[in-house]
């Protein structure tokens, strides 16, 4: 087979990159090493940054976000267990927000693909990159097993112009890229939030809590999905916590006032994530580029995982459209341009991280400052707008 754009990867950032570059004209192939069912089961964020909203309604992607959706712009700091820090983003920068889940997008990208026949390979196993300094670079994998693997298929070749490598942080295609020139920068944090879905009204605001009990918060998905995390041990199972564990555990790290509005009911969903850092330097490789994921990983405390796979993409899809049409310069720069904004994101997201949780071995000192962060947020305006411009995205 031959394309000018190989897709490694079909989850958000690969598969809005092929929506873009089929706008364009360009010709394009993805490939996804699980099954259609199995990347639409994945419960992810659900806050976007307005740029992204935009984003998604410029290239027809927002009919069913902006029925569904759910607009706000406050950001909500509980704190000592009574006071509450509410930060209004349209009031200190001029912008909004939009609860809608990364589930729901995926939905919305696979329905777009459907309608104009888009060539998605799921279920490819054994994917490797090859020839990615040259002109021709290729992709295999195995397909047309038993079990929609290896076993019993046959080997697939897709040679093509450019690779995009869009499979998240355990995909092939940063590690395709040699040791020797990847530099990895990490930072693993010593604790993990346990999440979970509730089929019940939620909290009506975003709300963060700072309790000496652990971090907390409240976020929705829809008028009738509600998701909520606590933070807890790396060593802890979604077995160590039943429902009744976790409502107790979070109302107790609430306010009062707050607390009293959370209508509880069964879990739908429960996982428990772990909190790291990770950069990977350059998110390019010959003809091979990185986006979303594949590149870098954040804490969810800053809501910017997709908001980052969304600007890697349009930065990509630009530069992509740009090569094939003659001009390599965006391209060239995709990496550098794309960097930039990945490290203001990490950076944001180590910063409201250490601000809202509670750290093992943490002293008195440390606690006592970290409030008095909290106290100054809550008493500057300049501090609010500094937060506020952050959360809700700059410009691209």
């Amino acid at each position: 087979m031959r394309t000018q754009v190989a897709i490694i990867g079909a989850g958000p950032a690969g598969t809005l990159l092929a929506h873009i570059l089929a706008q364009a004209g360009i010709e394009h192939v993805v490939i996804e090493r699980q099954s259609r069912d199995h990347v639409l089961s994945r419960i992810r964020a659900g806050v976007l940054e307005w740029g992204t909203v935009e984003t998604l309604r410029r290239y027809g992607l927002g009919e069913r976000m902006d029925r569904d959706g759910h607009v706000h712009n406050t950001i909500n700091i509980a704190w000592r267990g009574e006071e509450v820090l509410s930060i209004d983003t349209v009031d200190r920068v001029g912008k909004r927000m939009m609860a809608y889940g990364q589930t729901n997008i995926q939905e919305d990208l696979y329905r777009a693909a459907d309608e104009r026949g888009a060539a998605i390979v799921f279920e490819a196993d054994d994917v490797a990159l090859h020839d990615l300094t040259t002109d021709h670079p290729s992709v295999t994998w195995s397909s047309g097993g038993s079990s929609g693997g290896s076993a019993g298929g046959r080997t697939e070749r897709l040679d093509c112009d450019y690779v995009a490598g869009c499979d998240g942080f355990h995909g092939v295609a940063r590690q395709s890229i040699p040791a020797g020139l990847r530099r990895e920068f990490e930072k693993v944090y010593p604790f993990g939030w346990i999440g979970i879905l509730s089929e019940t009204p939620p909290l009506p605001i975003l709300l963060y809590a700072n309790h000496e009990r652990g971090f907390g918060l409240c976020s929705m998905r829809s008028p009738m999905l509600s998701r909520y995390y606590v933070q807890c041990p790396l060593t802890d199972t979604v077995d160590d916590w039943p429902d009744d564990r976790f409502w107790t555990e979070l109302l107790g790290r609430l306010p009062r006032s707050q607390a009293e509005q959370i209508v509880t009911g069964p879990s739908i969903e429960k996982s428990i994530a772990p909190l790291r850092s990770f950069v990977a330097e350059p998110m390019s490789h010959g003809r091979l580029f990185l986006a979303g994921d594949a590149a870098h990983i954040v804490p969810p405390t800053g809501a910017k995982g997709l908001n980052l796979a969304v600007a890697d993409v349009l930065y990509l899809s630009h530069g992509l459209i740009a090569a094939c049409k003659g001009d390599p310069g965006p391209l060239e720069r995709y990496s550098d341009t794309a960097l930039r904004r990945v490290w203001g994101s990490v950076r944001f997201s180590w910063w409201l991280t250490g601000l809202l949780h509670r750290f093992p071995g943490q002293t008195d000192f440390d606690q006592r400052a970290q409030e008095q962060e909290l106290y100054h947020l809550s008493q500057s305006a300049l501090a609010q707008a500094a937060m506020a411009e952050q959360y809700v995205g700059l410009p691209y």
